[in-house]
């Protein structure tokens, strides 16, 4: 009997990954192939010129927003405040997927927001559960799929068997969930394997997964810093001319910064609350796995009446929730943003990087989400449309 595609792939040796990044090895394993001596940023307004012109985001970096010291005394400030909300939505996150897959559990956080959530649930599963599961950290790109390559070496290290559990930070719109699904088809129409498409996040705004710890928009400290809490990591980078077809996707990694680093502070603080909150994630997590949480993509039908009522053709421009609008304020050109409040406390950070910026801040009481961030359009149509609101407002 002839082997299966798969087979025959997993005995081709893919080379293994080289340490990147300032977790500890024994928390992560980044599949990713390092570009540190790359340059591959680009100005803020060049950058996202060129994104609307049709350039692929993930050809370039941004130029890494470097925090003023106000803005990193908040976001100790929200760390100490939050750890032990995060440490709880973790513990019961980790308790689904323990559940469901049990010893076979391998976690793939998608990079990078994922990463410091993946290291937060190996740890409370090792603590809390004693399993050391495996935890890599691999590349998804909306509009070009997963890292073929980081998933063949996945399934070469733990065999076909193994239970892969994708993990990310929050849900915006619910398009990397999109991503995956789709990347999990392609997987298995090309190798006859199905991997499992539902993605673990620490919290599901969107409504768009079935495994999340919560479905509040809240603030992950996480999402208040790029790569000094992502452990010195960009984001991914796939590119033709730098990432050959046996190579991962890639990244940078800002050793230069490591004076600055606080990744590996947000991961020990979060996880110091762990022995307070596990039988109180025990039971969360049963109570979720018994209602069956139903995917409902609220959240994409709220984006779509923004969408609308602004007069905004590109739905990439929206980027709804707490995460998705900090990164409009540190990575993208922001026309205006959207909160529920003012005077919602987990929004100190995005009014302070507001204002820092100049960008309007406008209350829209209806949102689901705690704030919405709306980048600017660069194409005639949309700028009439962004200059009328303007003038209205």
């Amino acid at each position: 009997m002839s082997r299966s595609l798969l087979e025959q792939r997993l005995q081709k040796p893919i080379g293994a990954p080289k340490p990147l990044g300032s977790y500890k090895p024994s928390d992560v394993v980044f599949l990713l192939k390092d570009l540190s001596d790359v340059q591959l940023e680009r100005g803020t307004e060049d950058r996202e010129e060129a994104i609307q012109s049709g350039v692929h985001y993930s050809e370039m970096l941004p130029v890494e927003y470097q925090p003023t010291p106000e803005y990193i005394q908040l976001f100790h400030q929200t760390l100490t405040e939050s750890a032990k909300r995060v440490a709880l939505a973790a513990g019961i996150v980790a308790e689904q997927v323990v559940a469901r897959s049990g010893k076979q559990t391998v976690l793939v956080s998608l990079a990078r927001a994922g990463t410091p959530i993946g290291i937060l649930m190996k740890r409370y599963i090792a603590e809390r559960c004693g399993l050391d599961v495996p935890h890599y950290s691999i590349s998804i790109i909306r509009g070009k799929g997963i890292d073929e390559n980081a998933l063949l070496y996945i399934l070469q290290q733990h065999g076909p068997e193994a239970k892969l559990q994708f993990v990310d930070g929050w849900t915006g719109k619910g398009a990397i969930t999109q991503v995956l699904i789709e990347a999990c088809n392609t997987f298995k129409q090309k190798y006859g394997t199905q991997l499992d498409a539902e993605l673990a996040v620490l919290a599901d705004p969107a409504c768009s997964s079935s495994i999340f710890g919560t479905r509040e928009d809240f603030l992950i400290p996480s999402a208040c810093l790029n790569s000094t809490v992502s452990g010195l990591m960009s984001r991914t980078v796939l590119r033709g001319d730098i990432i050959g077809p046996d190579d991962f996707h890639g990244a940078k990694f800002y050793k230069e910064w490591m004076k600055d680093d606080l990744s590996n502070h947000f991961i020990d603080t979060v996880s110091a609350y762990f022995s307070q909150i596990s039988q109180q994630a025990k039971q969360e997590a049963v109570k979720l796995m018994n209602e069956k949480a139903e995917v409902t993509w609220q959240g994409l039908k709220d984006i779509k009446a923004i969408q609308k009522l602004y007069g905004i053709e590109d739905i990439n421009l929206v980027k709804p929730g707490v995460g998705e609008t900090t990164r409009v304020l540190l990575r993208r050109v922001p026309w205006k943003i959207l909160v529920d409040r003012l005077d919602n406390q987990g929004l100190q950070h995005i009014l302070l990087l507001a204002s820092d910026r100049g960008v309007p801040v406008e209350v829209f009481p209806e949102l689901t989400y705690s704030c919405c961030g709306i980048i600017k359009p660069k194409n005639k149509k949309a700028d009439i449309a962004a200059s009328a609101e303007e003038e209205a407002v």
